[in-house]
């Protein structure tokens, strides 16, 4: 049942695509796995379009494109990003590899994945700025491969020059009253405070990209 939920989703909110300001607008896609989707809450509850939203209240012109999906994975996102890089991405945030980790995926095979997914988007979009949305594992096995997993993100975003939030659950992980059920998932409350944790990264690249003139950015 869970699983035919999670294609349905994954359908949804490809499609899920906001709009922020009139005129030229640059872009964002943020491809992450079911918390960056929202599992089990509205599209426009999920932290990618609650983004959206204060982009719109900085008056920054951003169209935020959310092709997250329910129980994404590293090598699932490498397979599912083609699709989204027929259009130009002006920044990319990526949240995946906490599924990998909990099904003992390599942690050098995870950030193998990651990194052909980030090379594959400057490829397309050299002058792309990447937010890297880092994950740690429960502290309930402190062993090799949780550090070795807990500082793949930071070591992408240095290799890569990109943007890093050092951890996307801080302040909601282990709250009952910010996740469902659960206890994995972030609830409506939670969301917000994801927004808020990527927002503190994302505002300063985004206020920089906006007065870039994309004519100057050369051919895509």
């Amino acid at each position: 049942m869970r699983t035919c939920i999670a294609l349905l989703c994954v359908t949804w909110l490809i499609l899920s695509v906001e709009t922020v300001c009139a005129g030229p607008t640059k872009t964002i896609l943020v491809l992450g796995d079911s918390l960056s989707q929202g599992f089990g809450l509205t599209p426009s509850e999920a932290y990618p379009m609650l983004l959206a939203k204060k982009l719109r209240a900085a008056a920054l012109n951003f169209q935020v494109t959310n092709a997250s999906a329910a129980g994404g994975t590293t090598e699932g996102g490498l397979e599912r990003l083609p699709a989204h890089l027929r259009r130009k991405i002006d920044i990319f945030i990526v949240e995946l590899g906490i599924n990998d980790a909990f099904r003992g995926v390599p942690v050098n095979q995870i950030q193998n994945n990651l990194q052909q997914i980030i090379e594959k988007v400057k490829a397309r979009n050299p002058h792309v700025r990447v937010v890297i949305a880092g994950m740690q594992l429960p502290n309930y096995a402190a062993d090799d491969y949780v550090s070795a997993f807990g500082k793949v993100f930071a070591d992408l975003a240095a290799k890569n020059g990109a943007a890093l939030v050092p951890y996307l659950l801080q302040g909601v992980a282990g709250d009952p009253s910010m996740n469902l059920s659960d206890g994995i998932h972030p609830n409506a409350a939670g969301q917000k405070i994801l927004a808020e944790t990527v927002w503190h990264v994302l505002e300063p690249i985004a206020r920089q990209i906006a007065v870039i003139p994309s004519a100057s950015e050369g051919p895509r």
